[in-house]
């Protein structure tokens, strides 16, 4: 998505979500919309996106790689999507699955770690409700393990000769600990630390 150009119909709290999440991924993300939010303002201002406040017309997709439709008017939806297929334009159309290209899944992020939630289209409200549960589930603490697991792996992988049969029971033995819930309590050890823990830890499955 690194510079694609992508343009987005309708500024209301579903174009925010998709401005957010394309602009983050790199993307050159216009908005256009007789009315847009304050967020989509702010986000204009922060230089993330392009806002033109104005309605869609013909000609908004030349040149662009993927658009989304994000209004609640079936004909500007349609418009969008037949000027999309005669540009060999990507197209969404939010809620439609039957007018889309592809359908965009529910996403919880965590730092690196990435949980997508997709009915196929079928029923996008489940899937939205299953996104609010995980997002509670997986709290914030989970982007600084998965952040410290990558750096510890790292350690594991310059530090321990072997190849996987000598590092593999070191990461397993980390995944099988404590860290998430300290990590939850306030501690925040250094991928070295966490390395000196569990490096010289007995492997209790070698010694059974």
């Amino acid at each position: 998505m690194e510079h694609a150009q992508i343009v987005i119909i309708g500024g209301g709290k579903v174009a925010e979500r998709k401005a957010k999440t394309l602009s983050g991924y790199g993307a050159d993300v216009v908005v256009i919309a007789p009315d847009v939010s304050e967020e989509l303002l702010e986000l204009q201002s922060a230089g993330l996106v392009t806002v033109e406040q104005r309605g869609y017309v013909r000609g908004d997709l030349d040149g662009v790689f993927l658009a989304v439709s994000a209004t609640d008017s079936e004909e500007v939806n349609r418009a969008v999507v037949a000027e999309a297929h005669e540009r060999g334009c990507l197209v969404n159309v939010v809620d439609v699955p039957e007018l889309c290209d592809f359908i965009v899944p529910s996403i919880v992020q965590r730092g690196g770690l990435q949980i997508a939630i997709s009915t196929g289209g079928a029923a996008p409200t489940i899937a939205k409700r299953l996104r609010k549960r995980f997002q509670s589930e997986f709290g914030e603490e989970w982007a600084d393990y998965i952040d410290l697991l990558g750096r510890v792996r790292l350690l594991v992988m310059e530090r321990i000769p072997g190849g996987e049969a000598a590092r593999k029971p070191i990461l397993e033995r980390i995944a099988d600990s404590d860290l998430l819930e300290r990590l939850r309590a306030g501690e925040r050890p250094s991928a070295d630390e966490v390395f000196a823990e569990f490096a010289d830890a007995p492997d209790t499955e070698a010694d059974e």
